[in-house]
């Protein structure tokens, strides 16, 4: 295999065993598991705690210790071990604990496939694109395979829609089950990849500590700082859409198309029909190296979060029209691809080689650890705010608050950042 096809099945794998489950996870653990709202929001903070570590130390093993693939083989063997014991878990506080766990394992690994690909591709603005994209892929097959498998295996022919949306929320159990198949594959795959050894040059000891100090300068203050809010917003979507689609997608809401042409091609629980922002991800990730280097990357990011702004504001406003939600789904390509994929060549650009592993870890720490953290517990929050008295869920009220953060992430990157950066030659 060249070089190119090794690191895309590296994300295909990558991307898919996140994808698998995530998607599914808070209405999963809300009307299968029985968690109560604030239970549910301490298990995702919980996952992204064990984030908030990890990069710490898988950042200073690859770039000082032990090569990066070998690396990524131990935690992803470990990993899947734990995300598929997770679908036969049935009380909150071992489902915390081993989620505090799975975080510390799992989050550090996407970084560190990043650096890895970067460290041997020659022209990232060329080459990383084409081969991230593999993730995205990965991310989509999982989610309308595990949608599929929810509609065929566990969708009853007749009932109530209360009956139907729990045996959907019973058979999520076995998208973690496929994530541990997956994670193992992975495990194993890491042992084939090309030898990335740790990096000793420089003068620092200690590469967390070093690539910290470097993110104290512009634009990566900038960036960093907009991260946490940008995460939060993220979060949102994670938690509340896949329940969001469920409703629409049994209820009939937007016409009979989300019962039957939707339904057949996407599956049920929502997780199938999100996948339509990952293939507009596709699109994006394509395009981006065509504009990169003609656009500012401050252009970019700005187009990313007017996205997450947009897509909140169609599902809090539009939630009654199949095009606009579809539309909204789609959006997910820029919200990704302008800012979180742009964000991670920007912090390749302004640190040196001998730490980059660990700043991308970093990087990962704020979007994936701290903004998760904060944006988990908030999304609940604002959930519990937005739940009327009969239970039910006002959609408007939700979605309004994220819409109005990225609005205001918005504002703020286009006063404060570099209108145009320069692109520092890293040895």
């Amino acid at each position: 295999m060249s070089l190119r096809s090794r690191l895309s099945v590296m994300m295909f794998l990558q991307y898919a065993i996140w994808g698998a489950w995530l998607p599914i996870l808070y209405p999963f653990l809300m009307w299968h598991r029985n968690f109560t709202l604030d239970q549910v929001g301490w298990v995702l903070a919980a996952g992204a705690a064990g984030a908030i570590v990890g990069p710490f130390i898988a950042g200073q093993a690859a770039d000082r210790w032990m090569p990066t693939e070998r690396f990524l083989a131990i935690c992803h063997l470990f990993g899947a071990a734990l995300v598929y014991y997770l679908a036969e878990v049935e009380t909150y506080q071992p489902f915390l604990w081993l989620s505090l766990l799975y975080g510390l394992i799992y989050t550090p690994t996407m970084a560190l496939t990043n650096s890895l690909a970067l460290h041997h591709i020659e022209d990232p603005d060329r080459d990383f694109g084409p081969i991230r994209v593999w993730g995205t892929i990965g991310w989509i097959a999982v989610g309308i395979g595990v949608g599929q498998w929810l509609l065929f295996r566990h969708t009853p022919a007749e009932g109530t829609q209360a009956a139907i949306e729990a045996a959907q929320n019973a058979g999520r159990a076995d998208a973690f089950r496929l994530s541990g198949i997956l994670g193992g594959l992975m495990g194993l795959y890491c042992l084939t990849l090309p030898h990335t050894p740790p990096t000793r040059e420089g003068t620092a000891s200690n590469a967390s500590l070093r690539a910290l100090k470097e993110v104290r300068r512009q634009p990566l203050l900038i960036l960093f700082l907009i991260a946490i809010p940008i995460s939060i917003v993220h979060q949102f979507y994670f938690v509340h859409t896949s329940d969001f689609l469920t409703k629409l997608q049994n209820s009939g809401v937007g016409g009979e198309g989300f019962s039957n042409t939707v339904n057949s091609i996407f599956g049920v629980g929502g997780g199938g029909l999100m996948t339509i922002g990952q293939m507009a991800e596709i699109l994006v990730l394509a395009l981006i190296p065509l504009v990169a280097k003609e656009w500012s990357r401050k252009s970019l990011l700005l187009i990313g979060l007017a996205a997450y702004a947009l897509r909140m504001a169609l599902f809090a406003y539009a939630s009654d029209s199949l095009v606009a939600i579809l539309a909204a789904l789609a959006l997910h390509g820029l919200c990704f691809g302008c800012f979180i994929f742009v964000a991670y060549l920007v912090v390749d650009e302004f640190t040196t080689k001998d730490v980059r592993a660990s700043a991308q870890n970093l990087f990962n720490l704020v979007i994936f650890g701290i903004g998760i953290i904060v944006g988990s517990r908030f999304a609940t929050e604002v959930g519990k705010w937005a739940t009327g008295e009969d239970g039910s869920m006002d959609f408007t009220k939700l979605f309004s608050v994220p819409m109005w953060i990225a609005l205001a992430c918005f504002a703020i990157l286009f006063a404060l950042y570099p209108k145009s950066s320069p692109h520092p030659k890293n040895a």
